[in-house]
């Protein structure tokens, strides 16, 4: 368990049972949270511990136990006697709970890494309750980190805490499009208008069919929802064609949504007009290998879009992208020239004829040819 609980602290009584020697039914019963005569938070701090033993007998009980724990001893066992370890271990198993976590999150004793843990995987209502704790997310950045990057925080939680870093001049170095994100909310960059995309390539066929999905989703599942403000019906989000929710957002909401959004909402986002967000998008940890290589052979993209997947420590296996940088006419000549020594003998052959790169490139591609005996 990390951190490791002080079983010296424990009462004699719970160290008894604790002992292998002790007899088979008590330690069993321990196990189900049942221990007469010990407080709520000790007979926890049992259950955490007998759910790591390798007795079969009683490691089994406990992990079940502690997966779902009888509402009267999590209720009395959440007080400030429980220790550090206990919550750390408990805590991944409520983190949709908010009833459970508003309590738990209070504890003087939860270590900045369990809090961390729970806001990279808690509900939209949990998140909430993390994000109102200002002192402790300047204090443990990472949690901010967690928070920004989990799907279920809302957009305006999460530029919130991003902002609470921002003001008060903290790097949260875990978000890979901090920079981005960190200027837009400090309005070092005006907002420039998503330009519309064009159907012609893959990417934006995803989302055409996502589309096509959610129109049939709406045909079973009403599509307006009341506003909390106003009262107003309003479309829900989920029914808002994705390229106009998108040119609806702010910048900073736009470098989010790259960060956490689905690859029809990258495709969109990785041409944005703003290179600021474009660049957020490629470096999105949601993306994968397959939009990697498409978005390489892209001439709608910038150049910085391209930089970044060249120098991008993800993609440096990947062939394909190398070879697809190398002939996109959008890619920096420099990074072409660095790229090309990587390619095999019969693709530099091809690129040494090709009239669809740039002569530097062609030429580029003879010299390595020549330098192999092969020109």
């Amino acid at each position: 368990m990390e951190p490791q609980i002080d079983i010296a602290k424990l009462s004699p009584g719970a160290q008894r049972l604790l002992d292998a020697k002790a007899p088979a039914a008590m330690r069993q019963m321990a196990a189900r949270g049942i221990a007469p005569g010990l407080k709520p938070a000790e007979a926890l701090t049992l259950v955490a511990i007998l759910a790591e033993s390798d007795d079969f007998a009683v490691g089994k009980p406990a992990r079940e136990t502690l997966a779902k724990l009888p509402g009267p001893l999590l209720s009395g066992a959440l007080n400030p006697d429980l220790p550090p370890g206990v919550l750390a271990a408990i805590a991944p198993a409520y983190v949709a709970d908010a009833a459970v976590m508003e309590k738990l999150l209070t504890l003087p004793q939860l270590l900045p890494e369990t809090v961390a843990a729970i806001a990279s995987k808690c509900s939209e209502a949990v998140a909430e309750i993390v994000a109102t704790n200002e002192e402790r997310l300047l204090a443990h950045p990472t949690i901010i980190e967690k928070l920004y990057l989990n799907k279920n925080t809302r957009m305006s939680t999460a530029n919130r805490a991003l902002e609470l870093a921002v003001r008060n001049k903290i790097v949260v170095e875990g978000i890979p499009a901090y920079e981005e994100a960190a200027a837009a909310l400090a309005e070092e960059l005006i907002p420039e208008p998503s330009p519309e995309p064009t159907y012609s390539d893959v990417l934006v066929k995803e989302t055409i069919e996502l589309g096509e999905k959610l129109a049939k989703d709406a045909a079973v599942e009403d599509t307006h929802v009341a506003d909390e403000e106003t009262g107003e019906e309003k479309v829900k989000s989920k029914f808002i064609p994705v390229h106009a929710r998108i040119a609806d957002m702010s910048m900073s909401e736009k470098i989010r949504t790259a960060m956490v959004g689905n690859a029809a909402e990258r495709a969109i986002l990785v041409r944005d007009a703003s290179k600021i967000v474009a660049r957020a998008a490629v470096k999105s940890p949601q993306i994968q290998e397959n939009e990697a290589v498409r978005i390489s052979a892209m001439r709608s993209v910038s150049d910085e879009v391209l930089k970044e997947l060249a120098r991008s420590a993800r993609w440096k296996s990947s062939y394909q992208i190398k070879l697809n940088l190398v002939q996109n006419p959008r890619t920096p000549l420099h990074i072409a020239q660095k790229l090309i020594p990587y390619l095999f003998e019969h693709d530099l052959k091809a690129l040494s004829k090709s009239k669809n790169v740039t002569g530097p490139v062609s030429n580029a591609a003879k010299q390595q040819l020549q330098r192999k005996g092969k020109g």
